[in-house]
């Protein structure tokens, strides 16, 4: 008698230990960032996303994925209880996605911005002025909708004819939609690549794209093989000691992205 309720009871402990090693684990339903004290958060290999949200919930546990998608991926498929990421790049895929969503209140806040050699101080003026003209006239919030929609993904890029009084050398590493990335004519598009461009309008100047690693944007720009580098950069106490930074032209940071 014992044998015969024995088995069926192992059977459905295997089981049950089969659909939470594959995922199904009951999780809760995340609507606030108090929410995920002690969750399990997915984030991308070799970034620093984990450490911030140890920051914020030291109990954290942690799952590791290839890219960002990969990580937005496993939440969806209830594999993790939210994405650690930077808010735009999550607010793009969310919006390409069914079923995620970006909570409002953010892990951690930075700013973006543009970095130029030290001794370019007329460049930073140059790109400042800019922002605060495109903010100004209300175009600024013009791009933010065609680069960060509500719903699908960013519009083409618009046409815009740069200058021909020499070269602007701006570097960029276009894995960091929608700020900069590869569309589908294979031309690196995105917010920065937009600013950058009317920048080199404004200085006249025929615009050229280097696209290259994140880590080796900074490097590039101190050794002159560029002018000015964007790319989703957070404005940091450490980066300022090597680069100086425009203005902040997004607020954005650590954000959670959660199944919907």
């Amino acid at each position: 008698m014992m044998k015969k309720i024995c088995l069926p009871l192992a059977i459905i402990i295997a089981l049950m230990l089969c659909f939470t090693s594959s995922g199904f684990c009951k999780r809760d339903k995340i609507t606030d960032l108090s929410q995920l004290e002690g969750k399990e958060f997915a984030v991308p290999t070799g970034t620093i996303a984990d450490q911030l949200v140890l920051s914020r919930f030291p109990d954290a546990e942690f799952k590791y994925f290839n890219s960002v998608l990969d990580a937005c991926m496993a939440v969806k498929g209830n594999k993790a209880d939210a994405v650690a990421y930077d808010e735009p790049i999550l607010k793009n895929i969310a919006a390409k996605n069914s079923g995620m969503r970006v909570l409002s209140e953010m892990i951690t806040v930075d700013h973006y911005g543009f970095a130029v050699r030290p001794q370019d101080q007329d460049l930073k003026k140059a790109v400042d002025d800019l922002l605060a003209d495109l903010k100004a006239s209300g175009h600024y919030e013009v791009m933010l909708q065609r680069w960060l929609p509500d719903k699908g993904a960013p519009e083409p890029m618009p046409v815009i004819e740069t200058g021909s009084n020499g070269v602007f050398k701006f570097g960029t590493s276009s894995v960091t939609e929608p700020f900069s990335f590869v569309d589908g004519s294979r031309e690196i598009v995105g917010l920065d690549i937009e600013i950058a461009s009317l920048l080199a309008k404004k200085l006249d100047k025929k615009l050229k794209l280097v696209n290259m690693d994140f880590g080796a944007m900074i490097p590039a720009l101190m050794a002159g093989k560029v002018d000015m580098i964007g790319a989703c950069i957070t404005i940091s106490e450490e980066r300022a000691k090597k680069v100086l930074f425009s203005e902040p032209y997004y607020t954005g940071g650590i954000a959670a992205l959660v199944r919907e």
